[in-house]
C-alpha cells in the first residue's frame, strides 16, 4: 500500500502527466536550450534541480546528450546524422529513436567532439555519469511507496515518456511531416503551432533556423510553452537569457536604403531567404505553372523545391533545373535574381559602403523587373529594419 494508493484513476493520470511534464521541461530548458545551445544561463536552483530530476526520470547523461544533439545539428540529413529519417527511416526514428540514441552514445569520437563544456563536477562524475541506473530505480521506489502497485504504471510512463516524445517524435516527424516557417537545408518542420506536450520543441523546424535561440516561436499564433518557463525564471531571477532569434520589421514608406537596411537584410538570412520563398518563388511559379494536368503540377512541386533551395545544386539537379526553366523568361529572372541575393552573404569581407551598394543595386534592379512579386519584394526590402 502507497501513502496515496486509493486515489481514482483520472487523479493517477492526472499525477503521470505532470511527473513527465517537468520532464520534458527538464530537457527542453536544461540540456538543450542552456547546455547545448547556450541560449540560457541558469541558476543555481534550477540548474541543479533539473539536473537531479533527469537523473531520477530518464538516467540520461547530459554530455551524452548534448554530444548527440551537437551533432545532429552539425551533421543533419546526412549519413553522419545520429538520428535522420531521411537515412534511417521515419518508422526507425519514429519507434526505435532511443536504441539510436544508445548507440551514438557509445562512439567515444562523437563525445569527445562535441561533448565539450557540459558539468564536471563531483556529482556528475560520481552519481549522475557513474550510477545513471540508480536514479530511475530510487524513482520506481518512491513511486511505488506513493502509489502502492499503480506506481509501477506511473514509472514506466516516466520511463517511456522522453524516449517516444523526443527521441521518436521530434528526431523522426519533425523531420518528415508538418509545416515550415523557414526554408533551412534541412527537413525539419514544425509539427506544431502549439508547443505545450513537448515543451516547445514541436516547433523543430523555428529552431534549425535559428538553433541559438531561447525562444522557439517565431510566428504570432505559434506558442512555446518552454519560453514561457524560462521568462519565470527569469522574473524570479533564476536564469539570463543569452540569445533570441531576431524580429524584422517592414516600414513600407522608407525609400532610402542605407546601412541600417543592409544590416537587417544581410544579418538576417534566414528571414530574408525565407520570405523570397514565400513571396516571390511560390507565387511566381504557380502563376506560371497553373495548368490543372498531373504533370503540370508535378513539375510545378519540383520546381518549387528546386528553386527554394540555398545550397549549391549538383551537376545533375542543375541540369535538371535549367532544362525547367529553359523557355519561361519568368521563372528564370526569378531564379537569377535568387542566386544573385544569395550572393550578398559572400561579401562579408567587403566594406560596409560595398555591401550598401551590393544591396542597393539588387533592389534597384529587381524592381525594375517585369515580374511582379519580385518587383514587391524588393520594394519591401527597403523597409527591413532591426525591431527594438
Amino acid at each position: 500500500m502507497g501513502l496515496w494508493s486509493e486515489l481514482v484513476a483520472w487523479q493517477l493520470v492526472c499525477i503521470a502527466l505532470g511527473l513527465t511534464h517537468i520532464t520534458i521541461i527538464a530537457v527542453t530548458v536544461f540540456l538543450h536550450r542552456s547546455q547545448t545551445h547556450r541560449a540560457v544561463e541558469l541558476g543555481i536552483i534550477p540548474f541543479h534541480f533539473f539536473r537531479f530530476w533527469l537523473w531520477l526520470t530518464t538516467a540520461m547523461i547530459t554530455r551524452e546528450w548534448v554530444a548527440i544533439h551537437r551533432k545532429h545539428h552539425a551533421k543533419c540529413e546526412t549519413l553522419d546524422d545520429p538520428h535522420s529519417p531521411q537515412h534511417k527511416g521515419l518508422q526507425t526514428v519514429l519507434w526505435l529513436g532511443a536504441f539510436l540514441y544508445r548507440r551514438e552514445s557509445l562512439n567515444q569520437d562523437t563525445l569527445n567532439l562535441y561533448g565539450r563544456g557540459t558539468p564536471d563536477d563531483w556529482l556528475e562524475r560520481n552519481i549522475y555519469a557513474r550510477l545513471p541506473w540508480l536514479g530511475v530505480l530510487l524513482m520506481l521506489l518512491i513511486d511505488l511507496a506513493l502509489f502502492g502497485l499503480a506506481g509501477l504504471a506511473i514509472w514506466l510512463v516516466q520511463m517511456l515518456w522522453i524516449p517516444f516524445w523526443a527521441a521518436g517524435v521530434i528526431n523522426g516527424l519533425a523531420h518528415f511531416w508538418g509545416y515550415r516557417n523557414w526554408q533551412t537545408d534541412d527537413a525539419s518542420t514544425n509539427i506544431s503551432p502549439l508547443g505545450i506536450i513537448i515543451g516547445g520543441e514541436e516547433l523543430h523546424n523555428n529552431h534549425h533556423a535559428f538553433a541559438a535561440s531561447a525562444r522557439l516561436s517565431s510566428k504570432w499564433y505559434e506558442f512555446d510553452i518552454g519560453w514561457m518557463y524560462i521568462r519565470l525564471l527569469k522574473i524570479l531571477g533564476m536564469a539570463k537569457v543569452r540569445n533570441v532569434a531576431p524580429r524584422l520589421t517592414v516600414n513600407l514608406a522608407k525609400q532610402v536604403v542605407d546601412l541600417d537596411t543592409v544590416s537587417a537584410v544581410l544579418g538576417n538570412r534566414m528571414h530574408v531567404l525565407s520570405n523570397f520563398t514565400r513571396q516571390v518563388t511560390k507565387p511566381v511559379i504557380k502563376a506560371e505553372l497553373c495548368q490543372e494536368k498531373p504533370a503540370y503540377r508535378q513539375q510545378q512541386r519540383l520546381m518549387q523545391r528546386l528553386l527554394s533551395q540555398s545550397k549549391p545544386l549538383d551537376q545533375v539537379t542543375s541540369a535538371n533545373l535549367q532544362q525547367l526553366l529553359a523557355g519561361n523568361q519568368t521563372l528564370e529572372t526569378v531564379y537569377q535574381f535568387q542566386q544573385r541575393l544569395l550572393q550578398l552573404w559572400e561579401r562579408t569581407t567587403q566594406s560596409q559602403e560595398t555591401r550598401l551598394e551590393a544591396v542597393q543595386e539588387w533592389i534597384a534592379q529587381a524592381e525594375k523587373t517585369r515580374v511582379v512579386a519580385l518587383a514587391q519584394f524588393a520594394q519591401r526590402l527597403r523597409g527591413y529594419s532591426m525591431a527594438a
